[in-house]
C-alpha cells in the first residue's frame, strides 16, 4: 500500500461543515453515524456541537418555536437580574456556555455531606456521552429495548463481565437501548433512558482498576452525574434533573447492581 493509499484509508475528523450539517440533521445516516462515534473521542469537537446546539435551541426557545421534536436540556443561566432582560445575544452566550463541554475541578459542599472534587476520569466520560448522544433522534442507540436479551449479552461479552440493564421504571424512565463505547482503559457501555416528557437519563458502566467506594457528584453546566465505584468497575449516571431525585435514582441502581449504598447514607 502506497504511502498515499494509507493516508486515504484513514477517516478524517469532520470539518466545519460537516458539523454543522450534523447539528442541523442534514447528514446521510452512515456519515452521521461516523461524526457520532468521532465526537466522543474529540472533546473540543464536541464542545462546538454542543455549544451549537445550545444556540440553536434558545434561538427557538426565543421565538416560541416548538421544540418537542429535540429535547434540550439548556439552562439559560442569570447572574443577576439584568440578565434576565437580556436580549438574543446573552442567549447566543449564556446558553452556550451552558452546554460547553469544558471538564474542569469543583469545590464546594453539597447536601448529604458530599464534596465536588476533581472527578474521575471514567465520569469525565461519562459526562461528555451523555452530552453528545441524549440529543440524538436518529442514532440515540446501538441496539433498541425490543432487543434488551442481545443488547446485554453484547456488552457482557465485550466488557467481559455479566452485565445488567436496572429498572426506573418506578421513576417514569423506560430504557431506550443502549451501545459500546471506548472507555480509557478498555470498552465501555451506556444504557439510555427517556420518560414520557422526552427527557433522557444515561448510565454509563466501565472496567477501571481503582476499586474505592466513595459515591460523588460531578456537574456540568446543568448536567449533574453521580458516579460510584464497586468490584472494579465504575457507574456513573447522568441527567437534568435535580440533585436530590437522580442521587435517590442512584442509590437505587447501585443496590441493584450489587453494590452497597448504605456505606454512603
Amino acid at each position: 500500500m502506497s504511502h498515499d493509499d494509507h493516508h486515504s484509508a484513514v477517516p478524517k475528523p469532520p470539518d466545519l461543515q460537516a458539523l454543522s450539517a450534523f447539528v442541523d440533521d442534514e447528514l446521510p445516516d452512515e456519515t452521521h453515524a461516523a461524526v457520532l462515534e468521532h465526537l466522543v473521542q474529540d472533546p473540543q469537537a464536541a464542545a462546538r456541537v454542543a455549544d451549537w446546539r445550545a444556540q440553536k435551541s434558545a434561538l427557538k426557545a426565543l421565538c416560541g418555536a416548538p421544540v418537542a421534536d429535540e429535547p434540550s436540556f439548556i439552562v439559560v443561566r442569570a447572574s443577576a437580574p439584568w440578565w434576565r432582560r437580556a436580549g438574543l445575544a446573552a442567549c447566543w452566550l449564556v446558553a452556550g456556555a451552558g452546554l460547553a463541554l469544558v471538564l474542569g475541578p469543583l469545590a464546594s459542599h453539597l447536601p448529604g455531606g458530599l464534596l465536588d472534587h476533581e472527578p474521575m476520569s471514567f465520569a469525565k466520560r461519562a459526562d461528555v456521552a451523555y452530552a453528545v448522544y441524549t440529543p440524538e433522534q436518529r442514532h440515540p442507540v446501538e441496539v433498541a429495548a425490543s432487543e434488551e436479551k442481545h443488547l446485554i449479552s453484547w456488552l457482557s461479552k465485550r466488557l467481559d463481565r455479566p452485565l445488567s440493564v436496572p429498572s426506573l421504571q418506578e421513576y417514569g424512565y423506560s430504557l431506550v437501548g443502549g451501545r459500546l463505547l471506548p472507555g480509557e482503559a478498555g470498552p465501555a457501555a451506556q444504557f439510555m433512558y427517556e420518560n414520557p416528557e422526552g427527557a433522557r437519563l444515561t448510565l454509563y458502566v466501565t472496567g477501571i482498576p481503582d476499586n474505592e467506594t466513595a459515591f460523588r457528584l460531578f456537574r456540568d453546566g446543568n448536567r449533574r452525574t453521580f458516579y460510584w465505584v464497586s468490584d472494579h468497575m465504575g457507574y456513573a449516571l447522568s441527567g437534568p434533573i435535580s440533585e436530590g431525585k437522580l442521587r435517590e435514582m442512584a442509590i437505587d441502581v447501585c443496590g441493584d447492581l450489587g453494590g452497597k449504598p448504605e456505606s454512603w447514607q
